[in-house]
């Protein structure tokens, strides 16, 4: 193809097309990921998941829903981390203290890091009112307690924390214990999920109520964490 210069030549240089595409390659390879912080703004599409919390000490259900911003998508680093955070609920009594909570939140997520924090700080209020017992023997201290487990849920299932459940060995072994107290106690054997035996005491350690007298000794048969040693 002829090509027709109308100007001067003042300088010149070869360029080799292939190098210099080489050469983006290599500078897209280590352009550094895309970290979340506040100077992040937020896009128009989040994932978000939606978790019911029905407590005694509310009339309605709140409704926790954690949106989430996926950042470099399709590349090494690609990672799923949590953004904001909204609570809804058709009681309007706490409605102030809720969004409250929840900006204050929101803006810690935004800003980026380590947010693993929240759990143990949220799990950590009690209610001078006393807590309650959820299905299946777990006692929650506050309502407060309860946004913080579910937080700790939903940083598990992203990947951001690692599940506490026993491994194998632990739990052939609370297995044991638990047919071993059926057995003593003529029980019917409850299904998984189905809670702990009736009378069971608060244990210090789960906080669950599944502490019972087996073999004259307080074992729990959800960690089992024993006085006996």
């Amino acid at each position: 193809m002829t090509v027709k210069i109308g100007q001067r030549i003042k300088s010149f240089k070869v360029v080799d097309r292939s190098l210099r595409a080489t050469e983006a390659s290599e500078q897209r390879k280590v352009q550094p990921p895309i970290q979340l912080d506040e100077t992040l703004e937020r896009p128009e599409l989040l994932v978000g998941v939606t978790y019911k919390i029905k407590s005694p000490l509310f009339e309605h259900a709140l409704y926790v829903t954690i949106n989430d911003i996926l950042l470099n998508v399709a590349t090494p680093f690609e990672q799923r981390r949590p953004f904001e955070i909204f609570i809804n609920s058709k009681n309007m009594d706490h409605f102030q203290w809720i969004v409250a909570l929840t900006r204050i939140m929101s803006a810690v997520l935004r800003k980026g890091g380590d947010c693993t924090f929240l759990v143990e700080e949220l799990k950590a209020v009690f209610d001078p009112r006393g807590g309650y017992l959820k299905k299946g023997g777990v006692y929650m201290p506050s309502i407060v307690a309860e946004i913080g487990a579910v937080l700790e849920r939903h940083l598990i299932a992203i990947g951001m924390l690692q599940t506490q459940a026993p491994d194998e060995a632990q739990q052939r072994y609370l297995a044991e214990r638990r047919a071993a107290w059926e057995a003593s106690q003529g029980a019917a054997a409850l299904e998984p999920g189905e809670g702990f035996p009736p009378g069971a005491q608060l244990c210090s350690q789960c906080h669950t109520q599944a502490v019972v007298k087996l073999e004259g000794c307080a074992s729990c048969l959800n960690c089992g964490h024993s006085k006996c040693g």
